[in-house]
């Protein structure tokens, strides 16, 4: 599975939501799973939209063919724009499915990670940092993905914003020391995007 995340800078945010809307002119796409997106809890004006294809194959022809009339819609609302694919490579707990209808917030963590420490990064995500999120309460489904340049993305979902806040007090600086992070890890960034229904496809 390819993992899409785009981030930008809404300047106009009643036509980019009014735009956000026509993408439901994906369903029937060959190929596509699922997309969906949201408005930064911590930055002002920034959004998330997350978009889930089969193969990269079917994202390049949705690309090639659909993908700039979709878009035009949103024309001129944002700018900024940074676009990311990731390969799907673990769930985070079990299960995961590109489906956002039964949760609030989604985190998303961008890790940069040195090239001599990315078997132990990732080893660290399966035993040290997914048991700990799988076992949190509110904590729905996530993924961990890759991209060319030693690039993570680790995505968790969880039912609340106070779920997953219960969830970074009590746990968060004991797994990373646990996991020896700071070794491993180059760049971090991360954001909680509160999840707008009206942009699930």
């Amino acid at each position: 599975m390819l993992v899409k995340w785009i981030r930008c800078t809404v300047v106009d945010r009643r036509g980019f939501e009014r735009g956000q809307r026509k993408w439901a002119g994906l369903l029937g796409e060959p190929g596509f799973r699922g997309q969906s997106g949201g408005w930064s809890r911590v930055r002002p004006h920034t959004a998330h939209i997350f978009a889930f294809w089969e193969s990269r194959a079917f994202y390049d022809s949705f690309m090639a063919r659909s993908h700039d009339r979709l878009a035009s819609a949103q024309s001129g609302t944002f700018h900024n724009m940074q676009v990311k694919l990731f390969d799907y490579r673990f769930d985070v707990k079990t299960g995961f499915e590109p489906r956002f209808t039964d949760v609030d917030v989604v985190r998303v963590a961008h890790c940069t990670v040195r090239a001599e420490r990315v078997e132990h990064y990732a080893l660290m995500q399966e035993k040290v940092w997914n048991p700990a999120m799988a076992g949190s309460p509110g904590m729905v489904r996530g993924f961990f993905g890759e991209a060319p340049g030693h690039e993570f993305l680790v995505m968790s979902m969880w039912k609340s914003a106070a779920e997953h806040g219960k969830y970074r007090r009590e746990r968060v600086e004991r797994l990373l020391l646990r996991a020896q992070a700071e070794a491993d890890i180059e760049a971090l960034a991360g954001d909680v995007v509160a999840l707008e229904p009206s942009w699930t496809v």
